[in-house]
């Protein structure tokens, strides 16, 4: 069984690492490249780079931010943020970044998931679904979660995989900040469906919520941010306690 993977995530803005709840209520949480430096040195397996104003503000991403957290690390680094075309991916990867993540752009403009599989190879392109249960659907949110859409989030979960995608980022905006756990059901709908990894987000306040999310939903990996930034969860301390419950992690 493939290792499961623990992602800590830097929500950028302004240039700071910042974390709120539901997609406001945003406060400051440290400095990116220390933050990076710390979760590479303890164990993270990956990490997220997310400029999340970056679309609503019509700007690209942080190049010389990415650069600069790409040399204080050495482990896989994913950016997100105002990524719309083969050149801002370019951009990025020169920068440091070994994978891109797309979520308003995809829904505007779906071929361009395609587009980015086939030029970089779909190992690189994630596609990043932030959802919300309005009405008793789960609906797609684009604009670091300010804009719902008509997308549903099950369809389109399947539509993104179909056109290359090589890994999907859901996270929950109902839960997001929250710290009561991950989108259970969710999560459990799309691993079930799709055979490419999905990251769960959204909702991690403690350890169990971690053993809960990889043992019943076989999420691929599982990624938070305040618990990790406000010191709550030491990350070698939460791997020791999955491996102790027979959960597979890289130690």
């Amino acid at each position: 069984m493939l290792c499961k993977r623990i992602i800590p995530c830097l929500d950028i803005k302004d240039g700071k690492t910042v974390k709120g709840i539901n997609f406001i209520d945003l406060r400051d949480a440290g400095d990116p490249v220390e933050l990076a430096q710390l979760y590479s040195e303890k164990g993270a397996d990956e990490l997220v780079f997310l400029d999340i104003t970056a679309t609503v503000e019509k700007r690209k991403t942080l190049v010389e931010l990415v650069r600069n957290v790409a040399k204080q690390i050495n482990i896989p680094f994913t950016v997100g943020g105002g990524i719309s075309s083969k050149e801002d991916v370019s951009a990025l990867l020169n920068a440091g970044a070994d994978k891109i993540s797309i979520n308003s752009s995809a829904v505007k403009n779906p071929d361009l998931i395609n587009e980015l599989s086939n030029e970089f190879g779909a190992q690189c392109v994630v596609v990043a679904i932030d959802s919300r249960y309005v009405d008793g659907e789960h609906i797609v949110h684009v604009k670091g979660g300010r804009e719902a859409t008509e997308v549903r989030t099950i369809p389109w979960a399947k539509e993104v995989q179909e056109r290359g995608a090589g890994e999907i980022l859901l996270t929950s905006m109902d839960h997001d900040g929250t710290k009561g756990g991950f989108a259970i059901e969710l999560t459990g709908l799309l691993t079930k469906m799709l055979h490419i990894p999905v990251i769960a987000s959204g909702g991690a306040g403690n350890m169990e919520h971690f053993e809960d999310i990889f043992r019943d939903n076989n999420a691929d990996a599982a990624l938070a941010a305040s618990i990790f930034h406000f010191k709550e969860i030491d990350i070698p301390d939460l791997k020791n306690f999955l491996k102790n419950k027979e959960i597979p992690v890289r130690i």
